[in-house]
């Protein structure tokens, strides 16, 4: 049996993805799965153990091009796929499977894709929700226990990644990720990493800060705020680097990000920020996590910006609330 599989376009989605991938080899153990992804996703996907082979999809985030997912569908067809999972709930992710003439497509009723699925989902909110319970259920009833994501690192990874970017080969880093891609309102105050940075800093206690190229400015921030204190590799890594030297920290303290799950999904000691989101949708699937977040009447408000002007779920955040969960 060939699987295909239609990631998600976030890194925090597509590592959430992770279980149904694993509960489809559990149930077809001699399934091949491919994973249609963006070019980046590829440093993830190919970390996880359950993927074969990741076919790079060539179409940008939001972007349509109804003839090229006609092309690409059509190159397919004798690919011998015997199934489809869609991830996204859009009508265009639905068409290179149906153009490709997989005979069965699975996913969401999402954006009315009658005709485009054999099988279509319909959501249950209360019964799932979470979303990696929602991507779990397009394979059979969701378990009480689910598998969890779990990205591979070697020894052999991690060192590569410390040698390439000149850091030391030895000793287990404090990472923060300050970085958050939806918005301002997802993001912990710099001035707070700072603080808690100047806090924790030793010789045995580095501090990196890991983000893509939208968090250099914020990284530098925390340096001067933190008068040094802290190694700002935002904009510096591959995600593929990322990963590595993510799986040699001694804890991770982070927004609600896509870096969060890669972080948990390694097992690390977690401490996650919550603003503007909430944990109850897309928890970091870790027992080493810690959850810290506000309870006011105004969050969550799953907005980009705080709609009030005082964003107090995230100011209102010490580092008093962080430090006492890091294993220092």
């Amino acid at each position: 049996m060939k699987i295909l599989v239609i990631a998600p376009s976030w890194i925090g989605d597509t590592v959430l993805s992770q279980p149904l991938l694993t509960l489809i080899k559990q149930q077809h153990p001699a399934a091949r799965i491919e994973v249609l992804a963006p070019d980046w996703a590829a440093a993830l996907l190919t970390r996880m153990a359950e993927v074969d082979a990741v076919l790079p999809s060539p179409f940008a985030h939001g972007e349509f091009d109804f003839w090229a997912r006609y092309a690409l569908g059509r190159r397919l067809i004798n690919a011998d796929f015997s199934r489809a999972y869609v991830l996204p709930n859009s009508w265009k992710s639905a068409l290179v499977p149906f153009f490709a003439r997989i005979p069965q497509r699975m996913g969401y009723h999402g954006e009315a894709r009658y005709g485009l699925l054999t099988e279509r989902h319909r959501l249950d909110k209360v019964l799932h929700p979470q979303l990696v319970q929602r991507y779990a259920a397009l394979i059979g009833p969701v378990p009480e226990v689910l598998p969890r994501p779990a990205l591979l690192s070697s020894p052999v990874q991690q060192a590569a990644a410390r040698r390439a970017l000149a850091l030391p080969e030895q000793g287990a880093p404090v990472i923060f990720c300050p970085g958050a891609e939806y918005g301002p309102a997802k993001r912990w105050p710099a001035w707070h990493f700072a603080k808690l940075a100047r806090r924790i800093v030793s010789p045995d206690t580095p501090i990196w800060l890991l983000g893509s190229s939208k968090d250099v400015a914020i990284g530098e921030q925390i340096v001067q705020a933190s008068d040094g204190a802290v190694v700002n590799l935002c904009g510096k890594t591959s995600l593929d680097q990322a990963i590595d030297l993510l799986a040699t920290a001694r804890a991770v303290v982070t927004n609600d990000s896509g870096l969060m799950h890669v972080a948990a999904a390694l097992d690390r000691p977690l401490v996650a920020l919550y603003g503007s989101s909430s944990p109850l949708y897309t928890p970091p699937l870790s027992p080493t996590a810690q959850i810290v977040r506000k309870d006011l009447p105004c969050s969550p408000c799953f907005k980009r910006e705080c709609p009030l002007g005082h964003l107090d779920c995230l100011n209102g955040l010490k580092p008093d609330d962080v430090i006492k969960f890091l294993p220092l």
